[in-house]
Order: structure tokens, then C-alpha cells, then sequence
């Protein structure tokens, strides 16, 4: 078996060589099986890439790189990866050295009866922020991508070929991992692992980042939110005409009973604010089509590394 590492880099310049090394470490456990380290740099502001090339020279047998022209976000860098992958099983894992490598092995023996499995943290080490928009991420995943509510997701996570195979024709512009797995196989477990602290620096998803991946998520795997503006539509004008209705009857059970402008102003601002609101959910989708349909690129490769020859 033939083993695929995709790892999306990005401002890991001095940790993704210890990654390549304990991972090269661990495979002389796993000698039955043969890999591969193919890391993406996702437009990095540091000499990641630098990196991975002397990396890959070093051991052209084992390490792929490649560069893309410019942020595309870790979820493009990740379907780069996974296109240049081979390998029978696909793992990825993050560059900052905080998924435990050395439980490699217990994903593969998961995966002898499942098909996708995913490292469980009982105690991440993320900070704060990171902390609160992957619950965010998995409250969305359960209530609009189906999400069974018991599996937990994370980064560190390892497929059969033929879910590779398949998430890979998505040539969209706007790719959602989370979403392309739960609608290739419902044979997903979990496999509880140790989370390690950053060595070093700090996570690359900024609050701007985790937003764009939210909005990714639920416009392009899930028609929850359109369904959402439809149940207010309805629900604003039902209550629109009981409003009009306790007029009616109010005015002719108290003739002398004012008029409200205050209460009709705050009443038409706020059904405004709603219609706008939907209008622009409508809109998000209506506007990724239009980008979708203009073929925008899910990611461009600036530059790849030379791969080890047959007569080297």
C-alpha cells in the first residue's frame, strides 16, 4: 500500500521541515508500505517554498512540492495536493507540528473498516478565537450539511483513493473539503488523538478567513439558508396580516384609538431589514454562479518541483 501526505503550507517556513522528518521517522515503522509528502504552498508571505524545494531535492523519491500564485485558502492547497497525490490511502495533516504523526498507524487500522477517518481531540490547543470558529464551522456542518452530531472534524484526517478520486472532479470555484467528504460516503469514524501546542508563530485563519470558509460551506453544499429565507417570507406575512386584522378590529372596537407612526415605521424598518437580509443570501448564491460559470480557477500552480526521473 502507498501511502499520500498532503500538507497545505502557509508561513511554516521553520516547522515544516520537522514535520517531513517525524514523518519520515514514523514510516520506518510502517515498512510495507511506501509514501509520498506532497506539500502545497498556498502563496506563503515567507520562504516556505524555498523549503520544500530543498526538502524535495533532498529526497525526490519521497517529497513533492508545488506553489500556487497567489492565497487561495488551505481548502484549494489541500485539492492541489490531493490531484497530485497516488497513494492508496491519502492523509493530511497540518504544517505547524501540532497533529500527533505518530498516530499514523491507528488511522490505517481504522481505515481496514471505514472509509474516511478522522483524528478526535479531547483537548485542543488552539487559542481562543480558532477554538470558537471550529464550533461554529461544526454547528453549521450538523444543520447544513447533515453532520452526524458524534463525529468530530478536524485537520488531521485520512481517506480511501476512491473518495480522492471523487472529490477531485469538483472544479469549482469555491471548494469546501467538509462538504465534498459527507456527500461521497457516510462511512466516517473517528479515531481519538492527542493534540499538540504550536511550536511556533501563530494559526493563519484570521476571523476574515474562518468567514469566507463559512460562507463557502453553506452556499456551496447546502440550500438550508434559501429554505430559511422562504420559512421568514412566510412566517412575516402571516404575521403582516394579523397585524392588518388586530387593526381592523381595534379601530372599530376604540374609534378614538390613535394611529401608531412610531409603531408602523419600527414595524416597516424592521420587515425591510429581513428583505434586504434575504436579498443578499439570494444574492451570495446568485453571485457564485455567475463566478462559477465564468470558470474562475479553484487554484493556479505558479511553480512545481522537479519529480525524481527513471534514469536518476
Amino acid at each position: 500500500m502507498k501511502l499520500s501526505f498532503t500538507i497545505p503550507c502557509y508561513g511554516s517556513e521553520r516547522t515544516i521541515k520537522s514535520v517531513v522528518v517525524e514523518l519520515r521517522q514514523v514510516m520506518t515503522s510502517l515498512p510495507e508500505h511506501s509514501y509520498e509528502i506532497i506539500m502545497v504552498s498556498d502563496a506563503s508571505p515567507d520562504n516556505v517554498y524555498k523549503v520544500i524545494q530543498e526538502l524535495c531535492k533532498a529526497d525526490r523519491e519521497h517529497c513533492k512540492g508545488a506553489e500556487l500564485a497567489k492565497n487561495f485558502g488551505q481548502h484549494a492547497a489541500l485539492m492541489a495536493g490531493y490531484r497530485m497525490a497516488s497513494g492508496d490511502y491519502i492523509i493530511s495533516l497540518d504544517d505547524d507540528g501540532q497533529a500527533p504523526i505518530e498516530s499514523v498507524p491507528q488511522l490505517l487500522d481504522a481505515l481496514k473498516d471505514a472509509d474516511l477517518v478522522f483524528g478526535s481531540y479531547a483537548h485542543k490547543k488552539h487559542n481562543i478565537s480558532r477554538n470558537l470558529g471550529s464550533k461554529v464551522n461544526d454547528w453549521m456542518a450538523v444543520f447544513l450539511l447533515g453532520k452526524p452530531r458524534k463525529l468530530h472534524v478536524t485537520s488531521f484526517f485520512a481517506m480511501r483513493r476512491f473518495i480522492k478520486d471523487e472529490i477531485v472532479k469538483y472544479d469549482n470555484s469555491f471548494p469546501y473539503l467538509l462538504g465534498l467528504l459527507l456527500r461521497t460516503t457516510k462511512n466516517i469514524v473517528n479515531v481519538p488523538v492527542n493534540h499538540r501546542e504550536r511550536a511556533e508563530g501563530r494559526s493563519g485563519y484570521t476571523f476574515r478567513k474562518l468567514l469566507r470558509l463559512w460562507i463557502n460551506g453553506f452556499t456551496a453544499f447546502s440550500v438550508v439558508p434559501l429554505r430559511f429565507a422562504t420559512f421568514c417570507g412566510f412566517l412575516f406575512a402571516f404575521l403582516g396580516a394579523l397585524g392588518v386584522i388586530w387593526c381592523i378590529i381595534n379601530k372599530f372596537v376604540h374609534p378614538e384609538a390613535p394611529m401608531g407612526y412610531s409603531s408602523m415605521m419600527t414595524t416597516i424598518l424592521f420587515v425591510g431589514g429581513m428583505l434586504m437580509l434575504m436579498l443578499g443570501m439570494i444574492g451570495e448564491y446568485i453571485g457564485r454562479t455567475y463566478i462559477c460559470i465564468n470558470k474562475a480557477p479553484q487554484y493556479v500552480i505558479r511553480s512545481i518541483t522537479e519529480e525524481k526521473t527513471d534514469h536518476e
